[in-house]
């Protein structure tokens, strides 16, 4: 059991204990109590709030309340001394004892340091990514594939299991384009000159391939034939050609899906009318008529009965549609079937999308609301684009031209780590720039480099160690100086950052957690180069040496870790 839990535990026991006494009532919410690092260092290493939420609830002030709180947490042989700030904040400072234990656990426990089960008996579905399946994985992709794969993996290590999903839009008027551009290749495979590609297809040469395979297998049979009798069958195989790419490029991000849900197969299988059964059943859908647009009418406008969802009785600004007036599906009709469908085996859902899709978020969080009956927990997260720089110019990208930056060209180019950990560098809502030179650069204002930096001077350490011939004893904590047990402290909130990071969906959090850690690690190795009897490896004291680098291997497995649910290799020596 970490710190953090533990101390968690040791605050139950205690208002347990307090309710036995009679000095709270039986009857208290305490979902309010935290216990966490005080925002100032120097209150001690230790806060709890439990007075300032409890004392009402006990009918008391919070200071009186404190004093009672603080007398059982001074028994805890692990607190050293107990102080009431303001009118009743506590404060604790722990043994040195303490902190040496915490550092044995993050050996004893290694690659499992700060994954815990809080999450165990809920599934998340995380459904990332869902590009249209028009051509290759872009830049534009990218960032929402890496943070949904790092919040995946971020929930499984709090014990969720979780399952990671991609919905292939197929349904559309995109990919009848996209069917129709192949056959335009196809028909080039076969020998005509199609001169320039018409406005309005796809004319990337990604097509080339698809169009050479058809071609190959049919022969020139639907070269001249009505477009009925080919659109569906190339609009399959274009479709799978582009899923087979897109697979590919998620994987040079290590980036792998269970779940591959597709939206034609959705409305095949009459899932958008039954999602309309189930919400009509409880008067959720209705036929009704749209409002006319607000401000100048179109003369084109007249009102038709559609049938409408209540959404506004869920949080939206107004009722949707469901169908179109021609009988089709509205694509918010079967995204609201598609999220039916994977209530069905999850109980919480997160959608991580692109920031122009904001504006549909409100209405599928009330479809989501309807069709669990407010049972599933269900999070949008709404991922900025990225802008790409190059020699500080940005890089123009456009599918329909055919001339964007690819995601395979950029992983190529910098290397599949440097994207992750660049993409998770900052908070998915916020503005991104990627420079291709800056990514890679060698400097402590690179997050990538710095933190990595960290972990291949600790991988040095022991290589150094060897060399010297120092014969380290076993390590003897209690010498752990003040700087020491500073890092110690640090470290020690690791397991903690990772429990607020998967509840909040963020994985970014991870990011500058190993950005603060990295950098109070050179902070203290360099204090050795100004004085000798602070390096890390005193060749001429075995003692300290040993108590240093047990410390700077616990801070190494740390940065590991955190890579790791970053989906980022840690690096033992820097190219």
């Amino acid at each position: 059991m970490t710190l953090y839990v533990r101390f968690a535990a040791h605050m139950d026991a205690l208002l347990d204990a307090m309710v036995a006494a009679g000095d709270l009532p039986s009857v208290i919410n305490r979902k309010a109590v935290t216990v966490e690092p005080p925002r100032d260092a120097s209150h001690g290493d230790l806060a709890t709030n439990a007075a300032m939420v409890l004392a009402k609830a006990a009918g008391t002030n919070p200071r009186a309340l404190a004093e009672k709180i603080a007398a059982r947490l001074d028994a805890l042989d692990e607190v050293a001394s107990v102080s009431i700030a303001g009118p009743g904040f506590l404060n604790m400072s722990l043994t040195p004892e303490t902190w040496a234990a915490e550092l044995r656990a993050i050996e004893q426990l290694g690659a499992d340091y700060g994954r815990s089960d809080s999450g165990a008996g809920v599934t998340v579905n995380v459904e990332y990514v869902s590009a249209n399946p028009t051509g290759p994985m872009h830049m534009g992709h990218c960032r929402g594939a890496v943070v949904g794969d790092a919040l995946a993996t971020l929930l499984e290590a709090i014990g969720h299991k979780v399952i990671r999903e991609y919905y292939i839009n197929d349904a559309g008027g995109q990919v009848d384009v996209l069917a129709r551009s192949v056959h335009l290749r196809y028909r080039e495979a076969l020998g005509e000159d199609i001169g320039e590609i018409p406005e309005g297809l796809y004319p990337g040469a990604y097509l080339v391939p698809v169009g050479h395979k058809l071609a190959t297998h049919h022969g020139a049979k639907f070269v001249g034939a009505e477009e009925s009798e080919w659109l569906a069958l190339f609009r399959g195989q274009a479709v799978a050609a582009m899923m087979d790419m897109i697979r590919d490029d998620l994987a040079l991000l290590g980036i792998h899906h269970d779940v591959f849900a597709s939206e034609a197969e959705l409305q095949a299988a009459k899932k958008p009318e039954a999602a309309e059964a189930w919400l009509r059943a409880r008067d959720l859908v209705y036929d009704g008529v749209l409002e006319a647009p607000k401000g100048e009418t179109p003369e084109d406008w007249e009102p038709v009965e559609l049938p409408l969802f209540r959404s506004s009785r869920f949080g939206d600004d107004q009722d949707r549609p469901i169908k179109k007036s021609n009988g089709s599906w509205t694509y918010f009709g079967a995204d609201m079937a598609y999220h039916f469908q994977k209530a069905q085996s999850a109980d919480q859902l997160i959608d991580i999308w692109g920031a122009d899709h904001a504006g549909t978020v409100k209405r599928i969080q009330a479809a989501v609301a309807a069709l669990t009956e407010g049972k599933a927990r269900f999070d949008v997260k709404l991922v900025q684009m990225v802008r790409l720089l190059r020699d500080g110019e940005p890089v123009k990208m456009s599918k329909r031209a055919g001339n964007f930056v690819t995601l395979a060209d950029v992983v190529r180019e910098v290397g599949k780590d440097v994207v992750r950990f660049t993409m998770l560098t900052r908070k998915a809502d916020a503005q991104m720039d990627f420079d291709f030179a800056k990514v890679v650069e060698a400097s402590k204002d690179n997050p990538v480099f710095y933190v990595q930096y960290a972990h291949a001077r600790i991988a040095s350490l022991g290589r150094r160690a060897a060399e010297a011939g120092v014969e380290l004893p076993a390590p003897d904590l209690s010498r752990l100086g003040t700087e020491e047990l500073a890092l110690v402290k640090l470290a020690a909130q690791y397991p903690r950052i990772i429990e607020a990071a998967a509840q909040a969906r963020e994985p970014h959090r991870i990011a500058f957690f190993l950005g603060d850690l990295a950098a109070a690690f050179h902070g203290w190795w360099n204090m050795g180069n100004d004085d000798a009897a602070r390096r890390i490896i005193v060749v001429n004291d075995p003692e300290t040496t040993s108590v240093r680098l047990f410390l700077a291997r616990q801070i190494g497995q740390i940065v590991r870790n955190g890579l790791a649910l970053m989906g980022v290799e840690a690096l033992s020596e820097m190219q």
